[in-house]
């Protein structure tokens, strides 16, 4: 076998692979070995089968995995003599073997971008320090209260009021026949939330307990089912009752609901506490951002292709799971698949971009990722998603994603070691009027 190694790219390979007509006949040879071992064939022992009887009667699938097994040989050898880890798949330009002739087949592959890496270390950067925030420990309570707040009913004969609970039936209706899917019976919703349509929500606060009525409404143009997108339906709703939020009084026993705390003073110092160490890490973000920035901006270099894609890949994936959460598909975005890539393409580059450069850096400083901190990752991403560790352990093996998810590691190692590196200068964090005079 001898092959040949063109630059497509910068960022490309492609290996054209000569294989002479004397190792195609061993490649043929030894799966037809292989096949002799086990196949039975009437009027023969088993295993003494002659090797044209078996090719004949199975040459479509000897064929076939003598070709990939020899691909696959070849590919494993080329690449350890290159010595290269390809960032993409393998793509492989090859027909079947031929019996007595020469094989002659291509793959390509996309490699990280050779660059010259600029000074990293001992730059200097801003970071807003932390100071907290009374606004924002009050809101924390107050969703504290609203998740610990008790819904009374009303037994006065009146109509809801926004914030109140109202328990409904309702059942959507066209041209006279109820519509499959737009129905529900002991629907618990709050008014004034905008979980609604507002002409639902506009007739339900015109009822009192036990009381029915029915109204034109036009459904959204980005209705769930396409078929009833935009039309207008009439939906018949009954109130069966009206529930009160009571929020509880901010005082030792919500502490102790809220989180097993003995006072609300406890409970105050652990949210502020919650809040100093993650704005601490957004800081952190936002001035690693900043590094990050000016180091990209100093290297010029070309995008690999695969890379970018994963990046407008996710991106596509992160906007189909909001809408899907809200009931719309892409299609009610008005816009088609290809025109999100684009729309999403710069932010992709960017990704990539800085992904790579960290993927540099790690590989100049020589970092490594033990398969303890994978495990970790896994876990964390189990924890957040709500997963099963094993089993996304398991997904991302049978993906071939261990190798992305480690590259991941590698690069948030390398900004760490970036900004451990750095001269920070802490800064006071603007207030609300500057921010808003920012904007």
């Amino acid at each position: 076998m001898e092959y040949q190694i063109e630059d497509v790219s910068s960022v490309k390979k492609k290996v054209v692979v000569q294989v002479p007509e004397e190792e195609t006949r061993g490649a043929l040879a030894a799966t037809i070995a292989l096949y002799r071992k086990d196949v039975e064939i009437k009027g023969f022992r088993k295993g003494k089968v002659p090797s044209s009887v078996i090719e004949g009667k199975y040459k479509k699938q000897i064929y076939s995995e003598a070709t990939t097994d020899l691909i696959n040989t070849h590919i494993n050898q080329i690449m350890n003599e290159m010595q290269t880890t390809p960032l993409s798949r393998i793509e492989v330009d090859a027909q079947e073997l031929t019996k007595g002739e020469p094989f002659e087949y291509s793959f390509t592959f996309e490699v990280a971008p050779e660059f010259e890496l600029p000074e990293y270390k001992g730059l200097s950067v801003e970071e807003k320090d932390v100071q907290v925030v009374e606004e924002e420990v009050r809101e924390v309570i107050d969703r504290v209260r609203e998740n610990l707040a008790e819904y009374i009913m009303v037994d006065e004969p009146r109509k809801p009021k926004e914030g109140e609970a109202v328990v409904i039936d309702f059942q959507a209706y066209k041209d006279g026949k109820p519509i499959d899917g737009v129905k529900a019976e002991n629907f618990q919703m709050t008014m004034g939330e905008g979980n609604a349509l507002p002409e639902f929500e506009e007739l339900v606060l015109e009822m009192e307990q036990d009381e029915e009525k029915e109204k034109e409404i036009t459904l959204p143009e980005d209705f769930l089912n396409p078929d009833l997108a935009g039309k207008d339906v009439l939906m018949r709703v009954r109130l069966k009752s009206i529930k009160q939020k009571h929020l509880p009084e901010v005082d030792d026993e919500l502490a102790q609901k809220a989180g097993g705390f003995e006072t609300v003073k406890d409970m105050r110092e652990a949210i502020e506490n919650s809040y100093t160490a993650s704005r601490k890490e957004l800081n952190k973000s936002e001035a690693q951002k900043n590094l990050l920035d000016e180091l990209k901006a100093k290297v010029e270099f070309e995008l690999p292709e695969s890379v970018v894609k994963g990046y407008l890949d996710q991106k596509l994936q992160e906007l189909k799971s909001r809408l899907e959460k809200n009931g719309k598909s892409l299609e009610s975005t008005g816009k088609t698949e290809e025109e999100w890539q684009d729309e999403f393409r710069p932010e992709a580059e960017d990704n990539a971009k800085a992904h790579l450069f960290l993927l540099a850096v790690a590989n100049n400083e020589g970092l490594s990722v033990e398969d303890s901190e994978i495990d970790a990752m896994i876990q964390k991403m189990a924890q957040q998603s709500g997963q099963n560790p094993m089993e996304l352990k398991k997904f991302y093996e049978e993906n071939n994603l261990l190798f992305a998810l480690k590259d991941r590691i590698l690069a948030d190692k390398a900004m760490d070691l970036i900004y451990d590196n750095a001269s920070i200068t802490l800064v006071p964090p603007e207030s609300e009027e500057e921010g808003k005079s920012a904007e």
